[in-house]
């Protein structure tokens, strides 16, 4: 059941929208209905908002949602955030809930173990509201442009508006299918009739979200005026993401190319890989790497409404600015795979009994069981450096906060691990960092998410090259990140002074980070090989930035992947034996049942509302 939204404040696109005179701010309330059932949000009669300022504020609405947040939306925002990092992350073995109490009870630990997920998961249902409420906010648009007449929206600019509005709703859509596969497809067209849209879910939708990508290219621009806007090649990106989905390997490769050695930003910046950490900085944010994000602002009177609000749990436990609230904290598994071998590869093998790859069996050295008031010293295993700029371990620098306290920064019964990549600077607090309602004390932030980053655009190509046979290709692609990883100018680094770690830093890196290239193991070991590679590659990169169950969720068969039916069953339930280093008693139950896990439940309040027409996921 949807509540009323409340669009009278809207998010900002890279500027202030409340200051811009020109902009129609709405609201638009409707009755407790579910998403599908009721009136589009934001929609106004048509004449009310036929302008070319009324189409704007609609389309800025539309973007606002990108955030996975809006005013007085049911249940809660934690589970519909643009990082995704309850169903990527904690929902794979990137991360764990973080903590054996009982907070957040039962729907979040239900997502973390897969046994047991209730139909009426409050999580699912509010990702469910919000993508839909953007999908309608986008369907907006479309439907207010052909009703101005005062010539404002006419020609290129009215097909750039609807090609923005289509771009949006691929996203949203995007959103909802790779949760939940079978949704149902909501254009312009859809009527209201009847009390019910009658819009069915009978299967995957990649080719509609194809053609709204498709569509969008042709009309957007390749420069925008505002960073947050869609340009042309953010829609190519997506189109090749949405080909890389539904395994149209070979069509993904040109667009994929073109965005390789023509794309630009929408502010006009060469695509380009950047010191790694300016993906997670507000200062940086919208830097030649972003090819799309959700963009959060703080400190503009929206009480928390347009910052990161879906991550505000994801803060150390303690230990810096906060003792909330320690969720979402890296796994052992994933610290793990950053450990290398003597040349400085990842040292995944090949499983032969599953043909997946596998890299937990060597843990890292750290400070579980260690008082705080103990002497640590990190060791020295060699590492990617990757791994401290995603993974908050003790001894080693915590951006401007201070050497990690590791295991006492979290709430200390399940692993010595805390979250770094969506924290923001103290020196920077002040500008970065909002309260997030009444509670979450500067734990709102101003850090956008990069819902695509250049990074994911060269792996994305490295994979479609495995599945073509361009084994060669693909390693070249894959050492074009790794060479970032190897540059020791973008290494943590020890302080001048530990105890005054906002005082610079040194020269030397802060543990001994080792990057190597691959140098022919792709064509020598072979495809299999050489695409347990690039995943553990993405994992690396994209560690805790609620991307990895996708990424095996799309390798399966149950989604037509290449690596066969049970893959994704067996890279996790492999997970939930070996993690045995802790007392976890939601990992000590979890269990991935193979032909159902792949996917999430449909909110059985969504099936229930809409009277038939919406047929649950596979054994729910």
């Amino acid at each position: 059941m949807i509540k009323k939204e409340n669009n009278s404040v809207m998010k900002k696109l890279n500027y202030k929208i409340l200051a811009l005179g020109s902009l129609v701010l709405f609201t638009a309330g409707y009755s407790c209905k579910k998403i599908l059932n009721s009136t589009p949000a934001g929609a106004l009669a048509g004449s009310t908002l036929a302008n070319k300022s009324g189409v704007d504020g609609l389309l800025i609405g539309a973007y606002s949602l990108l955030d996975g947040y809006y005013s007085g939306q049911p249940y809660t925002n934690y589970g519909s955030g643009i990082s995704n990092w309850t169903y990527g992350g904690v929902g794979a073995d990137d991360a764990y809930k973080g903590s054996t109490t009982n907070d957040q009870a039962p729907d979040l630990p239900a997502i973390e173990q897969h046994a047991g997920i209730a139909l009426n998961n409050s999580y699912l249902e509010s990702k469910w509201q919000v993508n839909y409420a953007g999908i309608q906010r986008a369907n907006n648009v479309i439907q207010e442009v052909p009703l101005v007449t005062d010539g404002s929206e006419a020609g290129a600019v009215g097909l750039q508006s609807i090609a923005e509005a289509r771009f949006l709703r691929g996203v949203f859509h995007f959103e909802v299918a790779k949760i939940w596969r079978n949704v149902p497809y909501v254009d312009e067209t859809v009527t209201y009739a009847n009390g019910n849209y009658n819009v069915p879910n009978p299967g995957p939708i990649w080719d509609k979200i194809e053609a709204d990508f498709t569509a969008a290219m042709a009309n957007l621009p390749k420069t925008q005026g505002m960073a947050g806007r869609a340009n042309y090649y953010a829609a190519e990106a997506f189109l090749a993401k949405a080909y890389l989905y539904d395994h149209k390997y070979a069509q993904a490769i040109p667009l994929l190319t073109d965005c390789i050695n023509n794309g630009v930003t929408a502010s006009g910046a060469k695509y380009a890989l950047e010191p790694f950490n300016n993906n997670f900085n507000a200062a940086t944010k919208n830097g030649p790497e972003s090819v799309f994000a959700a963009q959060m602002s703080v400190n503009d009177g929206s009480n928390g409404q347009n910052d990161d609000a879906g991550d505000v749990l994801n803060f150390p436990g303690g230990g810096t600015y906060t003792s909330c609230c320690g969720f979402n904290v890296p796994s052992y598994h994933l610290a793990n795979a950053y450990q290398v071998d003597a040349n400085g590869l990842p040292m995944f093998v090949i499983d032969p009994a599953t043909g997946y790859p596998t890299y937990d069996d060597v843990p890292l050295p750290n400070d579980h069981g260690v008082p705080s008031t103990a002497s640590y010293t990190p060791t020295n295993v060699a590492v990617d450096s990757r791994l401290d700029w995603t993974v908050g371990r003790r001894g080693i620098p915590y951006l401007d906060w201070g050497l990690c306290g590791g295991e006492p920064w979290t709430r200390g019964d399940l692993v010595p691990y805390t979250p770094k990549k969506n924290v923001f600077y103290e020196a920077a607090a002040a500008t970065t960092t909002d309260n997030y309602g009444t509670w979450a004390t500067n734990q709102g932030s101003a850090n956008n998410y990069n819902i695509i980053r250049f990074a994911d655009v060269i792996l994305w190509r490295a994979e479609c090259e495995v599945q073509t046979g361009a084994l060669s290709a693909a390693e070249a692609d894959v050492n074009l990140v790794r060479t970032r990883a190897a540059d020791p100018t973008g290494w943590v680094h020890t302080y001048v002074d530990n105890s005054k770690p906002q005082g610079g830093y040194t020269n030397t890196p802060a543990a001994n980070y080792h990057v190597g290239l691959y140098n022919g193991q792709f064509a020598a070991n072979g495809a299999v090989w050489a695409l347990g590679a690039v995943m553990c590659e993405r994992q690396l990169e994209f560690g805790m930035e609620g991307q990895r169950f996708f990424d095996l969720q799309r390798q399966d068969a149950v989604t037509g992947g290449p690596l066969g039916a049970g893959y994704m069953g067996g890279v996790l339930n492999t997970y939930y034996k070996s993690d045995t280093r802790i007392a976890n008693p939601v990992l000590s139950t979890a269990k991935f049942t193979v032909g159902r896990d792949e996917l999430y439940p449909i909110p059985q309040q969504e099936i229930q509302a809409e009277n038939g027409q919406l047929k649950q996921n596979p054994n729910y």
